[in-house]
């Protein structure tokens, strides 16, 4: 069985159960918590989406993983409320585009984590 079978064959509280750095999610944001981790898989999109937007909300990125392509985004989504007036912060994309350079990077030294 590979991970991705593995994965999408096990309910939340067996996946907790069987990685050895789980953790329900209204506790990974607690201080001294979060700092242990350079990121988060979260199986649902509620799960982590508010407690990271108010920690991350202008430097947050989105990852969608398992395409053929790098897929980024601000985590703050589009800011269409915002747009052409002048005022968005442009720090969000800019970090989004970042983490895409260095998957893309990852990928061309062989790094299938990054695939």
């Amino acid at each position: 069985m590979n991970r991705r079978e593995f994965v999408k064959g096990t309910t939340a509280l067996s996946l907790a159960a069987a990685l050895p750095h789980a953790a329900f999610a209204d506790a990974l944001f607690a201080p001294g918590i979060r700092d242990r981790y350079d990121a988060l898989l979260c199986g649902y999109h509620d799960q982590a989406l508010a407690p990271f937007k108010a920690l991350h909300f202008h430097d947050g990125v989105n990852l969608t993983l398992g395409l053929p392509i790098i897929r980024t985004s601000p985590d703050h989504g589009t800011a269409f409320n915002i747009a052409g007036s002048g005022t968005a912060n442009p720090g969000p994309t800019l970090a989004a585009i970042a983490v895409a350079a260095r998957m893309a990077e990852a990928r061309a030294r062989g790094c299938t984590a990054a695939a």
